[in-house]
Parts: structure tokens; C-alpha cells; sequence
């Protein structure tokens, strides 16, 4: 039966056939004589336009010594809205549908992952507002339909995705795929809560948002399964393991201690322990989120206060358990945790993760835990961490062993303090594009040119993210100072 993985392996390899690696010389950013041509859309052909967004980028561009560096950032920074934003209305409606990429589906996490660089620019420009609000109605529309799944179709009322359609799980119409994870409903509150502190628009968020909201609560306290294992299950035929759940498709077995479960990890491959430590703190971050939103908007203290509850629940619980101890007695955070004693210690790239705490506010990046933690994830120590000729990185059993995805990369850079850290992550993003201009899933770590998905929008727009925030914090390294 083909897979997910068949199909973006059969997509990558259409993609990299033909393609020449741009070799670039020297570790520092390099002064090339090469021509850069944009690889945008013509103008007519882009999804969305904003000018808001496209002042943003002609600023930054303008900033950056680099060429290389600078075309990279102009063809991947706005490349969610050129090449993925599909709008429209339904039910009388906004309505903004986002798709992944290659994939003509919608992920909650990475739609909302996919548009967060444009947030700050949404209160100057009508045109992102109605993108904004079109995409957490849809969001909220998705929820309803289902809020175990984590990937949904244009069409509400259509089949699932091919290699979905044999899965031995409660499959509603309009998803596209239902694999059970935690970070599915915390992305869309972060994206609703991030919108409405910087713009003051209410109008999104209406009895269906709220409807929705309620469902995300109900389903978390199931998921913490005092009671059992809950409505979810889920099986699929498949030769590779992680694309399917042990014990009738509830999951390895687990003592409740009060976090949530969360059968598949923000890579869409499954658990082993379904304890994961840093979906339960992006939960316990979003829920804070929501309360406050309620109580400001809707007045909602009850509401408010059982939110509250429940990450307070979770954030003790993941506190109690969730923590390792190296030899010296040091504490530091685990990947995932079964409630009976055992953890496991490993990070994989997509997010959350252990590396990206501190991006998505569930820590300080100066926190001594959080230190530790990262130090270990970017070492040995994890075994899906990879040093090559090209670069070093975090991957992940989904693209298996020697790949680097450049998310994790960008991640490191983003959780860095050290100017000549951050330095070495542009030059190895802006040296393992395989000469596309643009980021990948995956590469691998002594070969740039075999890497997997030309057509990654999630890591093209974060790459953009990040440039922006190394330009506003250290104008200087973009400009080639040291």
C-alpha cells in the first residue's frame, strides 16, 4: 500500500533530477559574482499578494550582503503566500485554505506555522486581516469536523487522502488524514492568540470558534485518559512501523499521571511513549493562551478558569515526570515518557521539540533545564542528531538516519545567544540548498543535491522568519560584520 512517505519520496526524486549543487566557497558569507534571478511566481501566477509583505521583503533584501543569502530569503519568505493561500468563502464566510506544499491538503500545525512571519504585518494591511480570518474560521471548521485529525481537505465533504483511505480508525469527510496529535489543536490557538494581540480583531472568533475552543478542552481531559484509553484508536497497513499504533491502534501502555497522550509526534510518525514532553508544555502554553482570550473577548471566566485548570494540571505532572538527571545529578528534559518510569531521551527536528521551547514561548531560552536539554539534543547524545561534510543537524525516524532537516538548523539559530552560532546555521542553510533557492525537508548530511521535498513551505517560510529576527537583532552579521 503506498504511503505518504511513497508519495513525497516520488515528488522529491521528480524534483532533484537535473539539479546541480551551487558550490560556494569558504565557511563565511561569500561575495559571488553569480546572478541571482528570483524563482517567485510571476506576479500574475502568486496565490496572495500583500504589500505589506512585499515592503518587508524589499527592506530586508536590501540588507544583506550575501547574495546567495539574500535571493534564498527572497524566494522563500513569501512563498507560503505566493504559491499556497487559496481563498474564498464558505457558509457565507472568510475563508482561507492553506496547503502544506506538495501535498494538496491542510495541516493545522503548518498552515499556522506557515503564515506566523506575516503576523506583525497584519494590523496595516486589510488584505492579511481576511487572510487571517478566513484561516482561523477554516481552522475552527476543521476542529469541528474532528479534532483528532491533523490534516484536512479543500472539499468538507471529500474522502480522505490516498493513502489514508484503508485506515482502521473513526474517518469522518473532509479529512484527509487522522493521525492523533497534541500540537494539531495547540497550533491554531497560538496562531488565534498571536492575530488578536497584534491586531485587536475580534471578528474571527464567533460561537463557531468558541464551539470549537470547547471541543479542543474536551478532548485534551479525554486524551489524559484517567478513564481509559479514550474514543481514539488507529491502525494502518503499513511495512513501516511508525505509520501505525500497537494494541488494537490505542498505543503502548502508560500509567496516567495527568498529562495528555498524543499517539504521533508533530512528524506524523507515532509515539513510543505516548507522554510526549514537548507537546504536553505547548499544550500547557496554549491553553494560557485560551484562557486569556476568553476572558477578554468573551467573558467567559468559567471557561477561563477550566483552561487554567488544566494546565496547571499538566504543567505539574510533566514537571514531576517529565525530567532526566545526567551523571552529575543535572536535570535535563526527556523526548517522551510512558507514566511507569521509563524515558526516552532523543528530539526530532519537527516542531515542537525539545530544541524549540524557548521559540514557542514554553521557556526561556536562558533557563539552565532548557540549556542543558538543548546541549544534549545537538550532541551524540541524541541518536537522530548528524555531523557530515555539509552541515550538522537533527532529523528524525521519518526521513531515517543521516538526514538533516534545515528546520532544526533554524531552530538552533533561533534558540541562540551566540552571534558566531548563528553565523555558522545561515552559512550551512545557505550552503545545502542543492542550488533550488529554496529550503528542503530533509538533506542528507555529506550530500546536499539528495534531499527530500522541493516544495516545503512550512521550512521556506521559517526560513524567512528567521532572517527577519537575525536582522532586527544583529543587523550587522547581515550586513557581514562579525
Amino acid at each position: 500500500m503506498s504511503t505518504r512517505r511513497d508519495f513525497l519520496k516520488l515528488m522529491g526524486a521528480a524534483a532533484a533530477t537535473g539539479v546541480a549543487g551551487l558550490a560556494i566557497s569558504g565557511p563565511a558569507f561569500s561575495q559571488s559574482s553569480t546572478t541571482y534571478v528570483s524563482k517567485r511566481p510571476p506576479l500574475a501566477k502568486r496565490k496572495f499578494v500583500s504589500q505589506a509583505v512585499e515592503r518587508q521583503l524589499a527592506t530586508v533584501k536590501a540588507s544583506i550582503a550575501d547574495p546567495k543569502l539574500a535571493w534564498m530569503f527572497e524566494n522563500c519568505y513569501p512563498n507560503t503566500l505566493d504559491t499556497t493561500v487559496e481563498l474564498g468563502t464558505l457558509d457565507g464566510k472568510a475563508d482561507t485554505f492553506v496547503i502544506t506544499g506538495d501535498i494538496d491538503a491542510m495541516w493545522l500545525r503548518d498552515s499556522s506555522a506557515q503564515v506566523v512571519p506575516y503576523i506583525p504585518l497584519a494590523k496595516g494591511d486589510k488584505s492579511l486581516q481576511r487572510l487571517f480570518r478566513g484561516l482561523i474560521r477554516r481552522q475552527a471548521r476543521c476542529i469541528r469536523i474532528d479534532p483528532y485529525a491533523n490534516a484536512f481537505l479543500p472539499d468538507p465533504h471529500a474522502a480522505p487522502l490516498d493513502w489514508a483511505r484503508h485506515d482502521h480508525t473513526d474517518m469522518k469527510p473532509g479529512v484527509g488524514e487522522r493521525k492523533w496529535e497534541i500540537d494539531s489543536l495547540c497550533y491554531p490557538i497560538r496562531l488565534a492568540h498571536s492575530y488578536w494581540q497584534a491586531t485587536g480583531d475580534t471578528e474571527p472568533f464567533d460561537d463557531d470558534w468558541r464551539q470549537s475552543m470547547h471541543l479542543v478542552l474536551k478532548t485534551f481531559r479525554e486524551q489524559q485518559r484517567k478513564g481509559g484509553p479514550g474514543p481514539y484508536h488507529f491502525q494502518r497497513l503499513s511495512v513501516v512501523p511508525t505509520e501505525s499504533l500497537m494494541l488494537d491502534g490505542y498505543g503502548n501502555p502508560t500509567r496516567p499521571n495527568g498529562m495528555i497522550h498524543s499517539m504521533f509526534r508533530p512528524s506524523d510518525d507515532a509515539c513510543l511513549y505516548p507522554l510526549s514532553i514537548p507537546s504536553n508544555l505547548f499544550a500547557v502554553l496554549a491553553l494560557r493562551q485560551l484562557a486569556t482570550m476568553s476572558r477578554a473577548i468573551h467573558h467567559d471566566t468559567a471557561f477561563a478558569d477550566d483552561c487554567i485548570a488544566l494546565a496547571d494540571e499538566v504543567e505539574r505532572a510533566t514537571q514531576k515526570d517529565g525530567r532526566m538527571h545526567d551523571a552529575e545529578g543535572r536535570e535535563f528534559w526527556a523526548y517522551e515518557i510512558d507514566g511507569f518510569g521509563n524515558q526516552l531521551f532523543m528530539d526530532d527536528t519537527n516542531v515542537p521539540s525539545l530544541l524549540a521551547l524557548p521559540y514557542l514561548g514554553c521557556c526561556d531560552r536562558n533557563d539552565s533545564v532548557y540549556r542543558r536539554t538543548r546541549d544534549y539534543v545537538w550532541s551524540t547524545r541524541n541518536p537522530y542528531f548528524f555531523r557530515g561534510k555539509a552541515a550538522e543537524g537533527i532529523g528524525g525516524p521519518h526521513e531515517g538516519l543521516r538526514m538533516i532537516w534545515p528546520m532544526s538548523i533554524m531552530m538552533y539559530a533561533q534558540t541562540s545567544n551566540d552571534v558566531a552560532q548563528i553565523r555558522q546555521c545561515l552559512t550551512w542553510l545557505r550552503d545545502t540548498d542543492a542550488g533550488a533557492g529554496f529550503m528542503h525537508e530533509s538533506f542528507d548530511q555529506d550530500d546536499p543535491s539528495h534531499f527530500t521535498r522541493s516544495w516545503f513551505a512550512w521550512a521556506n517560510t521559517l526560513f524567512g522568519e528567521l532572517i527577519i529576527d537575525v536582522q532586527r537583532q544583529y543587523p550587522a552579521l547581515l550586513r557581514g560584520g562579525r
